[in-house]
């Protein structure tokens, strides 16, 4: 076998490499150009910048299953790219060069959706928002939605065991798939789209290639859940006077209206202020400025809606006079609802413009996150002096988003790589001492590949290497993330 090595001491290698790609692919399938290439060699965020052969853009699973052949021959390393609008660098290749990018985004069929029987079998490639438009246009929905749901791709999402604002009472995109297709590093094909309500045949290898970034298999096709599309939404702005109060109101909903509570996100005050002064239109859902707020969503696909209303109203009665929540809003209409929803999904964009920060997607046990914000914003705010600690996002669920926001005047790019990474092992050292997870959405990617590596347990790591060594024996897919060659 040829290897990556090889290729970058030998150009005519190369070229023949390249050549056999092309003939393959055909003129739609290879973007060698530099300029064509440029857009898809940073990651969303700006983070990280590599360098890439080309990008090769397969239009079936057959095309694949031959590239990735191919690539095992002239031992050229992969990486997979669906919207590129990962946050852990998982899409970006390294500054080598020896890599192709392979693009799922020309497989971007829906091959069959079934509302009777509640299944989609679609490609990697197909957008979140259009497998939303099309679940709706039949009379279902696809029960995971996120900000980036306009770029994300059934892929990554599945690549990455994506979560969203849903997972409280839906779960993550583990929990949607019922079949996955997938091309192995050596070119074979795993078929196991078929649904089978009970296969005890070993290992579930579907479950193994969720969440594997891309450093098992190339997901190219996946069958999912869809559910009867909603006949009832109540959504709440709610002002809250902490955090504490916040996890008290949803242990309160979740006991009188957990089979409809379908999401619970904290928010704040700074995060909203940031939001209200970056976004075009954006205006406060209440009049006075409460320390923290909660944007709280009830669904129901059955129940008759002005009944869901009433008993959501009932509940809200109550907390209300418990002094749980200082004020609260209904949305009067779906205009609404989708406006308090912006106000939440525009916090990393607002945050964004503010400057330079370290961002962190974590979890620790759900009963304790509102005491890990609290001890945890204050130590390392005293410890990093000038710095502001934010979490926001999914308390239901044990994770928030937990950024550290730069002092005034740190240089972009500059802060980040000194004490950003600082502040990010801080980070992360509290999140392994309340016994938590450094990733709880997001992936590792190249970000926290080396994180993961100083604080993973032992026996986790040496088992997660065999599987791969298992699989990938040439690590040529997706190489330096998740795990360190």
């Amino acid at each position: 076998m040829t290897t990556a090595s090889s290729l970058r001491r030998d150009p005519a290698l190369t070229a023949r490499f390249l050549d056999r790609v092309r003939d393959l692919l055909g003129p739609r399938g290879l973007t060698d150009d530099p300029d064509l290439l440029l857009p898809w060699l940073t990651d969303w965020r700006g983070r990280y910048t590599g360098r890439a052969l080309a990008m090769a853009s397969p239009a079936s699973t057959a095309e694949v299953a031959a590239l990735v052949q191919l690539c095992a021959e002239f031992g050229v390393p992969l990486v997979p790219q669906g919207g590129n609008s990962g946050m852990a660098g998982g899409a970006t290749p390294d500054a080598s060069g020896t890599a192709i990018i392979l693009s799922l985004r020309r497989m971007n069929a829906i091959r069959t959706l079934s509302a009777d029987d509640g299944q989609v079998i679609c490609e990697a490639g197909v957008v979140l928002q259009s497998l939303q438009n099309a679940a709706e246009a039949a009379g279902m929905r696809f029960p995971l939605t996120l900000g980036g749901k306009g770029s994300a791709t059934i892929g990554g999402l599945i690549a990455t065991n994506a979560g969203g604002t849903q997972v409280l009472r839906h779960g993550t995109m583990r929990a949607q798939v019922l079949g996955l297709e997938a091309v192995l590093a050596d070119g074979s094909v795993f078929d196991g789209l078929a649904v089978l309500k009970k296969d005890n045949r070993g290992f579930d290898l579907k479950q193994l290639l969720i969440g594997s970034e891309g450093t098992l298999g190339i997901v190219t096709a996946a069958c999912l859940r869809l559910l009867p599309a909603p006949t009832g939404r109540v959504t709440i702005w709610a002002g809250l006077a902490s955090i504490t109060a916040a996890r008290s109101v949803l242990q309160r909903l979740q006991a009188r209206l957990g089979d409809v509570l379908e999401g619970f996100e904290v928010v704040p005050a700074h995060c909203l202020a940031s939001v209200l002064a970056h976004q075009a239109g954006a205006r406060a859902p209440l009049a006075q400025a409460d320390p923290w707020n909660a944007l709280i969503e009830f669904v129901t696909s059955g129940d008759d809606p002005v009944a869901l209303r009433e008993a959501v109203e009932t509940v809200l009665g109550e907390v209300l006079e418990q002094g749980l929540i200082a004020d609260a809003v209904i949305a009067a209409n779906e205009r609404e609802a989708e406006a308090f929803w912006a106000l939440r999904d525009g916090i990393s964009a607002a945050e964004r413009a503010l400057g330079p920060a370290m961002q962190h997607d974590i979890s620790v046990p759900v009963e304790k996150m509102p005491e890990f914000i609290l001890a945890a914003s204050p130590a390392l705010e005293a410890r990093f002096p000038g710095c502001r600690a934010v979490a926001f996002g999914h308390l239901g669920d044990g994770n928030v988003h937990f950024h550290v926001l730069a002092p005034a005047g740190a240089v972009a790019g500059v802060w980040e790589e000194t004490e950003g990474k600082t502040i990010s092992a801080a980070v992360h050292d509290l999140v392994r001492d309340w016994g938590g997870s450094i990733s709880a959405e997001h992936g590792i990617g190249q970000m926290k590949v080396d994180e993961l590596a100083r604080l993973a347990d032992p026996v986790r790591l040496g088992m997660m290497r065999a599987i791969k060594q298992a699989l990938d024996p040439a690590g040529l897919l997706n190489p330096g993330k998740l795990l360190r060659a």
